[in-house]
């Protein structure tokens, strides 16, 4: 079951890119945007990534903090974010269980293969920490602009 608007975001600690653990409750009293994308280096999620950091002085000006998940590892996680220096954590969910939490561990199918991986998802949080929007199944193009205006418009 996806976590949905109106309910309480499931809290997490996890290994971030920058070497040290990061806890959702870290951030109670600024709002969050936390997206979730499939792999680090891939062309989707690299766009994305680059996208999210772009606009990250704007999202700053709004108290907001940029976190994005995959099952990748730090080490991945450490490449992508020098290779294409993001201003924000990335946080590894190795074994997926945020994913899980939060509803977007899912069967997936490709070429007609079924496996399990993220649907790329956003969530944003309140700063009481309460899940204020969900975006699923989100493509790219002109996905953080549409994130920062809902930030800036009702939050």
């Amino acid at each position: 079951m996806a976590a949905a608007v109106g309910q309480a975001a499931p809290d997490f600690t996890l290994m971030a890119s920058n070497q040290q653990q990061i806890s959702l409750a870290d951030f109670r009293g600024k709002n969050v945007v936390l997206y979730f994308y499939p792999k680090d280096m891939t062309p989707g999620c690299t766009t994305e990534a680059c996208d999210f950091r772009d606009y990250h002085p704007e999202f700053s000006k709004l108290d907001t903090v940029v976190l994005g998940i995959s099952p990748d590892d730090v080490k991945s996680h450490d490449k992508f974010t020098a290779k294409h220096e993001l201003p924000f954590p990335l946080l590894a969910d190795t074994d997926h269980s945020i994913a899980e939490a939060y509803g977007v561990w899912v069967l997936k199918k490709m070429y007609g293969r079924e496996y399990m991986g993220i649907e790329r998802t956003t969530f944003v949080i309140d700063k009481e920490g309460n899940i204020a929007k969900v975006w699923p199944k989100v493509k790219v193009k002109g996905h953080v602009q549409e994130v920062l205006q809902f930030i800036r418009e009702e939050l």
